[in-house]
C-alpha cells in the first residue's frame, strides 16, 4: 500500500478535528458543541449527500449493474450480521451479540460521508445510486439482529417488540431524510438545483470538520467505560470491519468496475451504526447494553475507519 496514501489520509483536516475532539476530553477541556448545533450540522450533512445523490442519479442509466448493486448491498447487510451474531455469542450474552451484530450489519453514515470526502479530495466522485444504497443497508441488519436474538433468547419474559423495531428503523431520522433528499435532488433540475449549490457544496468540508470534532468529544467520553470490558470487544471492533471491508472490496470487483463504487461498498461493509442501531434497540431490546455496542462502534471502529480503514479499502480496490 503506498504510504503517502496513508499519511495524506492522517493529515486530513477533518480527521484532525477528530483527534482534538479526543484530546479535549483527556485534558478535561470544557470544550464542548451545543447539542442543538451538533444535531443541525448531522441533518445538513445528510440533507447533502442525499441531494447530490440524487442529482447523481438524475443523469444515471438504470441498467442492470445498479439492480445488481442493490442486490449485493442488501446481501451484505443480512450476511453480515448472521455470521458475526454466532461469533459474539460465544463471549457475550444473546442480546448483547444481537445488538452488535446489527450494528456491525447495518452502516455508519459518518462513515460514508467521511468515505464520499476522502474521493473528492482524489478527485473522484460517488455515483448516485450508491446513496441510495447506503440508506436502504440501515433496516436489513437491524431485522436481522432481532430475529436471531428472537430465535436464540430463551427468556420468555425479554419479549421483543418486532413491529415497533422494524418500524423504528425504516423511519429513523436519518433514513428518512438522506432518502427524502436523494429523492428531491433526483426530481430537481440543474438550473434549480444551482441556487442551493453554495449549501450543498461549498460549505461541506468545513461543517464535517466541526461535526467530526463533536464525534471526537463523544468518543472520548465513553473510551473509559468501554475498556473495562475485557479484550474481546476491542479485537471484534477492530478486526471484523477489517475483514468485512477487505472482503468486499475484493468481491465487489464482481459487480462494478467503478472504484468509487467499490470503495464505498467497501466502507459500507466495514463501517458500524452508532445512531440508528442503538435507537432501534433500546426499543426493542433494553437489555441489550448501550455501553458495550456504543463505544465499539463509536470509539474504536469509526476512528479505525477514517484513519487506517479508508486507505488501506481504496488500495485493495485498486489492486483487484
Amino acid at each position: 500500500m503506498d504510504t503517502n496514501l496513508l499519511i495524506e489520509n492522517l493529515t486530513n483536516p477533518a480527521l484532525l478535528f477528530y483527534i482534538l475532539g479526543i484530546i479535549a476530553v483527556y485534558l478535561k477541556s470544557d470544550l464542548e458543541i451545543p447539542p442543538n448545533s451538533s444535531k443541525f450540522i448531522s441533518l445538513y450533512l445528510l440533507f447533502s449527500i442525499g441531494f447530490k445523490g440524487g442529482q447523481e442519479l438524475s443523469h444515471e442509466q438504470f441498467t442492470s449493474e445498479v439492480f445488481l448493486s442493490i442486490a449485493f448491498g442488501f446481501a451484505i447487510s443480512i450476511a453480515i450480521p448472521v455470521y458475526t451474531f454466532y461469533i459474539l455469542k460465544k463471549k457475550l450474552s444473546v442480546t448483547d451479540s444481537g445488538a452488535i451484530a446489527a450494528a456491525y450489519g447495518s452502516v455508519s453514515a459518518v462513515t460514508f460521508i467521511a468515505a464520499v470526502s476522502y474521493l473528492e479530495s482524489r478527485g473522484m466522485e460517488i455515483e448516485g445510486h450508491m446513496v441510495a444504497i447506503m440508506a436502504l443497508m440501515e433496516s436489513p441488519a437491524i431485522v436481522a439482529g432481532l430475529i436471531l436474538i428472537s430465535i436464540y433468547n430463551k427468556n420468555a419474559d425479554e419479549r421483543i417488540d418486532k413491529a415497533s423495531a422494524f418500524k423504528h428503523s425504516i423511519t429513523n431520522g436519518s433514513v428518512l431524510l438522506i432518502l427524502g433528499s436523494l429523492v428531491i435532488g433526483y426530481l430537481a433540475d440543474v438550473k434549480q438545483a444551482e441556487g442551493i449549490k453554495p449549501f450543498t457544496t461549498d460549505i461541506f468540508k468545513g461543517f464535517l470538520a466541526i461535526f467530526l470534532l463533536d464525534m471526537g468529544i463523544a468518543s472520548g467520553r465513553k473510551l473509559n467505560s468501554f475498556l473495562s470490558n475485557g479484550w474481546f470487544p476491542a479485537v471484534f471492533a477492530l478486526v471484523i470491519p477489517l475483514l468485512n471491508g477487505l472482503t468486499v472490496a475484493w468481491l465487489s470487483g464482481n459487480i462494478t468496475d467503478s472504484e468509487s463504487s467499490r470503495f464505498v461498498f467497501a466502507i459500507l461493509a466495514a463501517s458500524a451504526s452508532y445512531i440508528a442501531v442503538p435507537a432501534a434497540m433500546k426499543i426493542a431490546v433494553p437489555k441489550a447494553n448501550p455501553g458495550l455496542f456504543i463505544p465499539m462502534t463509536l470509539a474504536v471502529t469509526f476512528p479505525f475507519n477514517i484513519t487506517i480503514g479508508m486507505p488501506v479499502y481504496y488500495w485493495m480496490v485498486t489492486i483487484t
